[in-house]
């Protein structure tokens, strides 16, 4: 937690100076832009085995649900249902209030790489469908398509979690012992993200002066209010609809939790605080609580989902691409499915790349918002941990119905 503090600030740090010498340097900041392309060449290397093996092994627990029976199934629904709802608000926001319109496009690349989506028409509904449907394997993985990853590893993933146990546990082991040595290289690969960051910034500041900062102060408005949507609409509503627990009371027993998560950043370091709240104040069983929030630490995460959603629609805006339904197909199903593969990834950065890629939206723009993602990385956090005690609340309310129900029948 204190080395993760540190590199936050490091990271504010390098955006300030950032600032300031592109503010003093003008258009002759651009000799700092290949500081940012050096940083983003090292995380896009670690993208696609990353995504690959988390999203498998993820998928794989999974397997837990079959077991857990109708606990189970209600609790995995109920975290696709409300991540999907999540990357709509991001969406909707994020174009409603034109988060990445007002900087002149005619300059964009003086800062940015050229990379943006291949020639050709824009596929039809039908072709984007096939288009998630690896023709094989390797080579998607090769090539980095991002969407025909995460559906071949989802599948396998699914695969493994139907074989006994003996049998996929060499598997598992091989995976996480993958996926630690990956998460080890992209924890150094942060290190130089300062670096990055002041390259990138004091080139933009340098080439458009304070119109990217105002950029980035709408964005992080319009996310904060998308936040509290999820927070006191969805789940509240949900709440009020699914369970015998007022809305009130369930904001105001899960507080404590959440100004953990706002501090930690962690969903997973926030769990014993979701836990107290859930058992003690919000009298969830422990039965149900044991197995609703360890999983939704690992697999619900709708405020990053809300994030990565708006954080597409920002760059698109920015770099003034036009996007379509599969455009928008590719975000919603990358931010959905992809939250799977979100388990001891360091920040957001992998699948955020992810789902830009999936809309072919140029990802070399990314370092302009590491700033401020300390800020970001809390709220988003504070919603996952809120999203994961609603569906504790309202999966035991559903349990416990039923069995008061068998019991009065026998």
């Amino acid at each position: 937690m204190k080395s993760k503090f540190n590199l936050g600030l490091f990271i504010l740090t390098a955006m300030i100076w950032g600032i300031v010498v592109g503010a003093l340097m003008g258009k002759n900041a651009a000799l700092f832009a290949p500081l940012g392309q050096l940083f983003m060449k090292l995380i896009l290397m670690l993208v696609a085995p990353l995504i690959a093996m988390s999203i498998i092994a993820g998928a794989a627990s999974l397997g837990g649900t079959k077991s857990a029976g109708k606990v189970g199934i209600s609790c995995f629904i109920y975290y696709l249902v409300t991540t999907f709802i999540a990357v709509l608000i991001g969406l909707l926001l994020g174009n409603l209030f034109h988060i990445g319109a007002g900087i002149d496009t005619t300059h964009i690349q003086q800062v940015f790489s050229s990379e943006m989506a291949e020639g050709g028409l824009t596929p039809g509904f039908w072709e984007t469908i096939l288009s998630f449907i690896p023709d094989n394997p390797v080579q998607a993985l090769v090539a980095g398509n991002i969407l025909q990853i995460i559906f071949f590893s989802l599948f396998f993933g699914f695969g493994l979690a139907a074989m006994p146990q003996k049998q996929k546990e060499p598997i598992l082991s091989m995976l996480e012992a993958g996926n630690a040595a990956l998460i080890w290289m992209i924890q150094k690969v942060m290190w130089t993200a300062p670096i990055g960051v002041f390259g990138l910034m004091a080139d933009a500041v340098g080439t458009f002066g304070y119109d990217i900062l105002s950029l980035l102060l709408k964005f992080l408005f319009v996310y904060t209010a998308a936040m509290l949507i999820q927070t006191f609409g969805v789940y509240s509503l949900l709440i009020k609809l699914l369970s015998n627990t007022s809305p009130v009371r369930f904001i105001t027993k899960i507080y404590e939790a959440q100004i953990v998560a706002l501090s930690t950043s962690s969903s997973l370091v926030t769990l014993p605080a979701t836990f107290q709240a859930c058992e003690e104040k919000l009298e969830v069983s422990h039965e149900t609580a044991s197995f609703v929030l360890p999983l939704g630490a690992t697999i619900n995460m709708d405020g990053t989902a809300i994030y990565n959603a708006m954080t597409a629609i920002f760059f698109a805006q920015i770099f003034g691409i036009p996007l379509g339904l599969p455009e928008y197909a590719a975000i919603t199903l990358t931010s959905t499915i992809g939250a799977i593969g979100q388990a001891g990834v360091p920040g957001p950065t992998l699948l955020v790349i992810a789902v830009l890629q999936s809309a072919h939206i140029p990802i070399t723009g990314l370092p302009l918002i590491f700033g401020a993602d300390r800020l970001f990385d809390m709220m988003r956090t504070a919603v996952n941990i809120t999203g994961d005690a609603s569906c504790a609340v309202i999966v035991d309310h559903l349990a416990f119905n039923n069995r008061k129900q068998s019991a009065n029948k026998g």
